[in-house]
């Protein structure tokens, strides 16, 4: 597998998350569980939810559109080694944050673990 193409398959992982991210206010039945909340956290809570799914989507067009530049340049390694610290951030915040056993939420670790390694591997290699 060539580093073009695991740039894309980066791609498909962070739109997979844009896509995920949509889907919180439905998930996690925000409309209730958010009005417990002062108004600014629960604005807060949903501005930082937007700028996420912006943000994955970005990730995305950037590995679709700009596969070579990310394989091949100094800035390219930077930002797909950026992502990979991301997701590795992201991993041990879940062991932080998230004191929970459920099938899910270890799901969601081992799929940061696994953006770490996928993000990484075109830098390294």
């Amino acid at each position: 597998m060539n580093d073009q193409t695991l740039i894309f398959l980066c791609g498909v992982y962070a739109l997979g998350f844009a896509v995920f991210h949509t889907q919180f206010w439905r998930l996690f039945k925000w409309k209730e569980e958010l009005s417990k909340l002062s108004s600014i956290n629960r604005a807060i809570m949903q501005i930082m939810n937007l700028r996420l799914i912006y943000f994955f989507v970005f990730v995305a067009a950037a590995c679709f559109f700009f596969s070579e530049t990310l394989a091949t340049t100094t800035f390219g390694n930077f930002f797909l080694l950026g992502i990979a610290l991301f997701c590795a951030g992201r991993t041990i915040e879940q062991f932080i944050f998230i004191k929970s056993s459920h099938p899910l939420a270890q799901l969601l670790t081992y799929l940061f673990i696994f953006g770490t390694i996928l993000f990484a591997i075109p830098v390294f290699l």
